[in-house]
């Protein structure tokens, strides 16, 4: 072994390609280290292999397939400095071929989603008042906010939906990633019955609403018309909803059942924060993000590992933000979080305590190279 010789770590950070990639890469025989500690397993790359890496990085972020990708390795290393370039060519053919078809595809699709009946077509407001308690209510706000979207390309999401039905306020958020769920008992105004319908609260008023949520006072919702207005103490926080149409988040929440893990929220938070992590892009903005691997133990308990994976061991990706955020909203010490197939969401959800059985929050999970 030479003493220039670079590790694996150095080599992800100077290329760009995830330790897991390289990792990947070495078992397809794609780009293999130059040695391989016998004891350790521990990689090592000559330098001129850096300028393969970097290649390889660029081939994988156009979306080339593995075979020419390593045809064009080939051909780097042979001295023939057209293959990789004719490759480039054909890959980009096929991309035109591909967005061809999309269009196509996409065409059909528009006719297939055309307005239709709908379950949640629904009236996106109500006339009428109800009134819910002050520290659910704020509770629940907290319990959700963070889910709020902010993809200007999305405005449906950029806010909380307030649906009522069956005498509950139920809070949605979702920013594709994550969807955040909470409900609040409610009472109609007086002697009346407590009104059904819904109504998407952009964020800025959201959080206008959390403001005037300080102690347990009694709060009196009134959603009419376009305008959504919230009455603490005679403090009021009041502005137009959002004339968007919301996504059927019942159908969202509907998964098949997984193994689920009871958790203490604040001690995995310490673990994540502590824990191994990779850097891998982001799918929405291309930003590397850090994202832990998540094991179910043998004793039944989850914990970031990091490693080769073990035959039979239950692991999922996640980005150990979002999973932060959602740990701390739910504000409970106790949290179940259920874990199915490596690409289904994690379903989380407090353990036990008042409102338990109306929070819930879903996280896609972080799709691992290796």
């Amino acid at each position: 072994m030479e003493s220039e010789d670079l590790g694996i770590g150095e080599v992800a950070r100077a290329s760009g390609l995830p330790v897991s990639a390289l990792r990947f890469y070495d078992g397809a025989g794609v780009l293999v280290p130059a040695w391989v500690d016998p004891a350790t397993g521990y990689r090592r790359y000559a330098p001129r292999q850096l300028d393969e890496a970097r290649l390889v990085a660029g081939l994988r972020r156009v979306g080339m397939p593995l075979a020419d990708i390593r045809l064009a390795l080939a051909g780097h290393a042979g001295g023939d400095p057209t293959l990789t370039a004719r490759l480039l060519a054909a890959h980009v053919r096929r991309l035109e071929l591909g967005l061809a078809a999309a269009r196509q595809e996409l065409s059909r699709l528009h006719t297939l989603v055309a307005p239709k009946e709908n379950p949640m077509a629904e009236p996106r407001t109500i006339g009428g008042t109800l009134t819910l308690p002050g520290a659910e209510l704020a509770a629940a706000l907290d319990a959700v906010r963070f889910a709020v979207g902010s993809d200007p390309e999305l405005p449906s999401l950029r806010g909380v939906l307030f649906d009522v039905a069956d005498g509950v306020l139920r809070l949605v958020a979702t920013d594709r990633f994550r969807l955040a769920l909470a409900g609040v008992p409610a009472t109609g105004a007086g002697d009346a019955a407590v009104p059904a319908g819904r109504a998407l609260v952009p964020a800025p008023l959201v959080d206008a609403m959390r403001a005037l949520l300080t102690d347990a006072s009694r709060a009196r919702l009134t959603l009419g018309g376009a305008e959504v207005a919230l009455d603490v103490a005679g403090r009021v926080a009041s502005g137009p909803t959002l004339d968007h149409e919301y996504p059927d988040y019942r159908r969202l929440v509907r998964l098949p059942a997984g193994r689920r893990v009871t958790v203490d929220q604040v001690a995995l938070r310490a673990e994540l924060a502590a824990g191994p992590v990779r850097a891998e892009p982001g799918a929405a903005d291309g930003a590397r993000h850090h994202v832990s691997v998540l094991a179910v133990t043998e004793d039944g308990g989850l914990r970031p590992v990091d490693g080769p994976a073990i035959p039979g061991q239950q692991r999922i990706g996640v980005n150990r933000d979002f999973l932060g955020e959602a740990l701390a909203a739910l504000a409970t010490d106790r949290v179940e979080i259920e874990v199915g197939d490596p690409v289904a969401p994690l379903a989380i959800r407090p353990a036990a305590g008042p409102g338990a059985a109306d929070r819930l929050t879903l996280l896609m999970p972080v799709r691992l190279d290796d």
